[in-house]
């Protein structure tokens, strides 16, 4: 068996993924904010409240391309965009992120698809709170924050955003990563997360925006469905190796 692609995919709070794919550092909601790395040690701050609290986790490379799905604290926050810049760096964002990034960005909007790059596309979905949700805060209101489908190299990633369930997933097919927010205030719970992901029916699902939820338990009750989908529970900082293969 050919192994043709080799891509790692390493987590921050509370959405933040870094992607490592032939050469290309791409970043989904880079934001640094204290409170989630109170517990990561390999990490530098250089300024705290009452400025702008600006911090990074070490060793992290400069971007090709920055994802942001909408303008939350800690999924869009300038001072850590800022640090992962390269002149040639591109950012898109929807056109909530306005006011924090300015008009460096490239505004995306649902329901669009765009070529990057060649090998490198994109497609903006919607991602917002719904009443029927079981996020128990709906502060996500629809066209303002979204999520991102990104195919590069022939493998595509799912960056939900902060979401619950959307019918409109139903039609999402051939993911092989999904990134999938379990939060149950602000975005679905445990168990929604699971309807979720077996209606996207990834390769693999990573589990991120786990505010009071239990990864593990997701784990455990997606595996109950006996689905062939691969669960990877993320560790702060630490790389996840994936590779496409070919017969």
């Amino acid at each position: 068996m050919e192994i043709i692609s080799k891509t790692d995919i390493t987590w921050f709070p509370n959405s933040w993924i870094r992607l490592r794919i032939n050469k290309k550092v791409i970043y989904f909601d880079p934001a640094y904010l204290k409170t989630y790395f109170s517990k990561y040690p390999d990490k530098t701050e250089y300024s705290k409240w009452p400025d702008p609290i600006d911090g990074m986790p070490n060793g992290l490379e400069k971007a090709d391309l920055i994802f942001i799905t909408h303008h939350h604290k800690d999924h869009c926050k300038r001072v850590t965009v800022d640090r992962l810049l390269k002149l040639d760096t591109i950012i898109f964002a929807p056109k909530s992120c306005l006011k924090e990034l300015g008009d460096r960005i490239n505004l995306v909007k649902p329901n669009e698809t765009l070529q990057i790059d060649n090998g490198i596309s994109l497609k903006v979905l919607n991602a917002y709170n719904t009443q029927q949700g079981t996020s128990t805060i709906k502060q996500h209101k629809k066209g303002i924050g979204v999520g991102f489908i990104l195919t590069i190299d022939g493998l595509s990633f799912y960056h939900l955003g902060d979401t619950d369930f959307l019918v409109e997933m139903e039609e999402v097919k051939d993911i092989h990563v999904a990134f999938v927010p379990i939060g149950g205030k602000f975005t679905m719970n445990i168990d929604e997360a699971v309807k979720t992901t077996l209606s996207i029916n990834p390769k693999i699902v990573i589990p991120i925006h786990n505010l009071g939820q239990d990864f593990w338990e997701f784990q455990n009750k997606l595996n109950d469905k006996g689905k062939n989908i691969r669960c990877i529970i993320p560790t702060i900082g630490q790389p996840i190796k994936v590779q496409k293969q070919r017969d």
